[in-house]
């Protein structure tokens, strides 16, 4: 079987390589997800209600400060019918990729008109987030309707994907505001660098992504109609947005990655941590005073995972320690949200302390977001000395062991096991050392900034006819600055494909998206990876938009004498071009890996 013949399969990933399958649309009762999530979807109607009135109030004061009214006289008013796009307008809507709904929206927005390029950039992120708090308030209003199961797993990840989305708009949007606070006073204190803005838009943009392309599956009905009604405009409105900043930031964007040049070295503790937490990744587990314990036979403050997690307060600023003792733990659907911030997981070690599930696309009918074993979207989420694993097995397709969408994540001495898509590094700014990942088909997936570093991919066995492939990065937009950096890794034969590995071929990656960027760089390959290195997705689609680099890679499989000739594809000869993808520079970590503890190399070598 040949990839690319069969079309679309699943919600989020047309995947080539796996079969069509029959579904069950019956019709199931919402009643008891619907109860489960009543005070849930009050709290989100709340929630986007408020954002939507402070975003109104926040362009009100701005505006009023900063901006003359215009009228057709003295005393008198001027009634404009077709106002025209201002010098200002023209200008920051030539740079986005949809100009003709940047006009109208900013022509549509009070204050434009008198605005400068620089007031611009808050006018488009102040719309964006009002518009789509707009849409997680009527969204969340048709939760009482009767959905199948994976419509209902749709909807639900777009409730959770647009409410990321508002809080992410929202740091930006105070990042970005013009130095005037309430009541006029100057300095405003900003929560967020141009490179936290960069993140955030870009994580708002893929949240879209995610949550339109599981809807995109879904058979057609009034729940899907009603959600794509709602969701009209948001990924390019968001997209302008990120365009917007991003041509206004300073320096060099290296096709929409901030670069920063800073002398190579290396760091015992990459500055995201703090010397506490430095202490904690480094100390032995009898050495730390965990604020949580979860031990299966009682000895401890609970006996599950999940139990801990609602325990740990909301937007802590301290480190939460939560110290899972060894054991199984099977926990469907585990989460640590987006208001569980700073919780660090600690285990007994790989293959003692284990996180497993299950849930796969085919199996449960629910979108590939909803299968993950573990997710974690709360910022500063760590994992230490432990497995997360999903068992599902490679004849179930889709099933995620981890999900991780928080910022400023590590994960450290961990092993992350499954067949298809085990790893879904879905967005924000993260760091993996360390870790030993197993899987078959795209098993390393995502939109996040990424960098993997000292650690093991071990390709195995699939099922009959598929090929193997490492990544499948979906950078959708040019601007963003996401991508998969793999540093000094190894990149390995599992047992059971070793034996048999002549009928199957493993690839580096391929490209989801349009502008896919993922980069290996000093990395052992064996010989078990394909001569031609990477693999088109679907005929030549993104060859010429994507960015896939290797830079002094070794080992058997790291010969590039037959590598793809796509216009895309670059052997990196430089290391000024191979040190943007080093933690210092493609995740900024020399700023926040340190209070981490976790050693990490911030550029190429020592």
């Amino acid at each position: 079987m040949e990839y690319g013949r069969l079309g679309k399969y699943q919600p989020g990933k047309n995947r080539p390589d796996t079969p069509l399958r029959p579904r069950d649309y019956s019709i199931h009762s919402s009643s008891g997800s619907t109860t489960n999530s009543s005070s849930k979807i009050k709290l989100l109607l709340i929630f986007a209600f408020t954002l939507i009135v402070a975003s109104a109030v926040s362009v009100g004061l701005v505006m009023r400060l900063r901006t003359k009214p215009h009228g057709g006289g003295e005393g008198g008013s001027q009634s404009i019918i077709h106002p025209r796009p201002t010098e200002a307008m023209s200008r920051v809507c030539g740079r986005t990729r949809y100009q003709n709904l940047c006009m109208k929206s900013l022509l549509d927005f009070p204050g434009s008109l008198s605005a400068s390029d620089k007031d611009m950039i808050h006018i488009s992120v102040n719309m964006t987030l009002q518009r789509v708090g707009k849409a997680l308030y009527t969204s969340a209003g048709i939760s009482n309707v009767q959905m199948n199961t994976r419509v209902r797993s749709a909807y639900e990840d777009c409730l959770e994907l647009l409410e990321d989305s508002v809080d992410q708009l929202s740091r930006s949007l105070f990042s970005v505001a013009p130095s005037v606070g309430v009541g006029g006073k100057n300095g405003q204190q900003r929560v967020g660098s141009t490179q936290d803005v960069m993140t955030w838009l870009s994580a708002a943009l893929t949240n879209q992504d995610t949550c339109t392309e599981g809807l995109s599956e879904v058979e057609n009905g009034y729940v899907k109609k009603q959600m794509e009604e709602k969701l009209k405009d948001l990924s390019q409105l968001v997209s302008n947005c990120l365009a917007i900043y991003a041509a206004a930031s300073d320096g060099d964007d290296f096709n929409g990655v901030p670069i920063q040049h800073r002398r190579r070295r290396l760091m015992s503790f990459p500055k995201w941590l703090g010397r506490k937490e430095r202490r904690l990744l480094q100390s032995p587990v009898a050495a730390i005073q965990a604020d949580i314990v979860v031990s299966k036979d009682g000895n401890g403050t609970c006996k599950t995972i999940m139990e801990a997690i609602k325990k740990a307060p909301e937007y802590s600023s301290r480190r939460i320690i939560i110290y899972v003792k060894a054991g199984r733990y099977e926990e469907n659907n585990l989460k640590v949200g987006r208001k569980k911030t700073n919780l660090m997981f600690i285990g007994d070690g790989k293959g003692k302390t284990v996180i497993t599930g299950g849930i796969s696309v085919v199996a449960n009918n629910v979108t590939t977001f909803h299968t993950a074993s573990f997710a974690a979207t709360g910022a500063g989420f760590i994992a230490r000395d432990m497995t997360f694993e999903n068992y599902a097995g490679p004849a179930k397709h889709q099933a995620v062991a981890l999900r991780v969408g928080a910022d400023h994540a590590v994960v450290y001495r961990c092993n992350i096991i499954g067949y298809q898509d085990t790893l879904y590094v879905h967005s924000q700014r993260q760091f993996f050392r360390e870790c030993d990942i197993y899987g078959t088909v795209d098993f390393i997936f995502g939109n996040a900034a990424v960098v993997f570093q000292n650690c093991s991919m071990y390709a195995r066995k699939p099922m009959p006819l598929q090929k193997i492939t490492i990544t499948a990065q979906n950078r959708k937009d040019p601007n963003q600055n996401t991508g998969i950096s793999i540093h000094a890794c190894r990149l390995l034969a599992q047992p059971d494909l070793e034996a048999s590995k002549a009928s199957f071929q493993t690839y580096l990656g391929r490209p989801w998206k349009l502008f896919s960027r993922t980069v290996y760089m000093l990395s052992y390959m064996g010989d078990h990876i394909h001569p031609r290195g990477w693999l088109e997705w679907n005929a030549t689609f993104a060859l010429d938009t994507l960015y896939y680099g290797e830079y002094m890679n070794y080992g058997p499989g790291g010969a590039i004498g037959q590598r793809v000739n796509w216009p895309g594809y670059r052997v990196i000869t430089t290391t000024v071009e191979a040190s943007r993808f080093t933690v210092a520079q493609f995740i900024y970590g020399s700023s926040w890996l340190p209070s981490t503890g976790v050693a990490f190399l911030a550029g190429l070598s020592e």
